[in-house]
Parts: C-alpha cells; sequence; structure tokens
C-alpha cells in the first residue's frame, strides 16, 4: 500500500487532469504523464479509470445524502432545515469542489449499474427536497409554487458552484458565499422574503 502523501498527491493530480481534460478524453497514460509514471504504475492506485469515478461520485453523493437525511430528522421548521440543506450543499462542494464537478459534468460516463444507481439516487435527493418545500408550503412558511420547479431551482442555483472554486483563483469565503446564496434562494421561497 502506498503511503498517504503519495495517495493525496496521485488523486489531486488525476482529479485535476479530469477537470481540465473531461473524463473521456482522460487516459491512463495521460494520468501516468502527468505524474511521470510508466503507465503500469497508475494501476497500483486505480484499478481503472471507471472505478476512479464511480468512487468519488458515489462517495460525493453519500456525503450530500448523509447530510440531507440527518436534517430531515432533526425537529427544525421547514424553513431551518432548508437553510441547513443549503449550508450542507455549499460546504460539502467548497471541502471538494474537484469531486462535486465529477458528480456534476461528468456522470453521464458511468457504466450501468452504477448509472441507473446514480440516477435513482439523485432523484431521491431531489425528492427529498421537495417533500422538504412541500412541507414548508404547507405551513405557509415558503410561497406557494409548483414544488418541482421550486426543487429543480434550488439545485439549479447550487450546482454551479464548484465552479466559482476551479476556474476563479481569486479565493472565495464560503461563509459569504453562503449567506449570498442563502439570500437569493431564500428572497425567492420564503413567505416573508
Amino acid at each position: 500500500m502506498k503511503n498517504s502523501a503519495k495517495k493525496e498527491r496521485f488523486f489531486a493530480v488525476v482529479l485535476k487532469l479530469i477537470h481540465r481534460k473531461g473524463f473521456k478524453a482522460t487516459t491512463m497514460r495521460d494520468i501516468a504523464q502527468e505524474l511521470n509514471f510508466e503507465v503500469a504504475n497508475v494501476y497500483n492506485y486505480i484499478p481503472s479509470k471507471q472505478a476512479l469515478l464511480e468512487t468519488y461520485i458515489f462517495d460525493t453523493q453519500n456525503e450530500f445524502h448523509d447530510a440531507m437525511e440527518l436534517i430531515l430528522e432533526s425537529s427544525y421548521a421547514p424553513d431551518e432545515k432548508l437553510r441547513h440543506v443549503i449550508s450542507s450543499y455549499i460546504r460539502i462542494t467548497t471541502k471538494r469542489p474537484y469531486e462535486q464537478a465529477l458528480l456534476v459534468n461528468e456522470w453521464r460516463n458511468l457504466k450501468e449499474p452504477g448509472l441507473q444507481r446514480f440516477l435513482e439516487r439523485r432523484k431521491a435527493y431531489e425528492n427529498k427536497l421537495m417533500w422538504l418545500l412541500e412541507d414548508g408550503m404547507e405551513q405557509q412558511l415558503f410561497k406557494s409554487a409548483d414544488p418541482k420547479i421550486a426543487t429543480q431551482t434550488i439545485l439549479a442555483s447550487l450546482r454551479w458552484l464548484h465552479n466559482s472554486y476551479l476556474q476563479d483563483d481569486t479565493p472565495k469565503n464560503p461563509i459569504e458565499l453562503e449567506k449570498q446564496l442563502l439570500t437569493f434562494i431564500f428572497n425567492g421561497v420564503s413567505e416573508n422574503g
């Protein structure tokens, strides 16, 4: 087993390379060249590109699901739950922007049965958010709206976030980003917004 510093460097370089070239265009040879390895040495770290993609996508997706579950199981009112869901999304993304980029941009490259599993889990996350919004609408905490449109609008407002970390060298303050996004989203959904 490789030491953790070497592994961390390997995966950091691979994630950046995939982000720069795209998953399909990145070959095992590209990975080896980027790291000054022989191609055979790459297989000491990953069994395949597909395994790497699945691991990162499902680990990141699991982190989003785990956060959502904890929030939904809490005793908070729907508006506070929504704040926590948005905050958790922002924190996960700012902590793992390259992994989030894979989740948003490269999921189509998953092979079956992984692709179907991903789609089912993505739909489950969206349904939980939609249920939360419906609950808030019923309690008159949120404006009455089509919950499906509201769900997709909120997610669209968040899915781009990794780009602000990866395409701009200007350091971002995640607390400020969170404040701005919460204000923007709540101005749209809150009865008091």
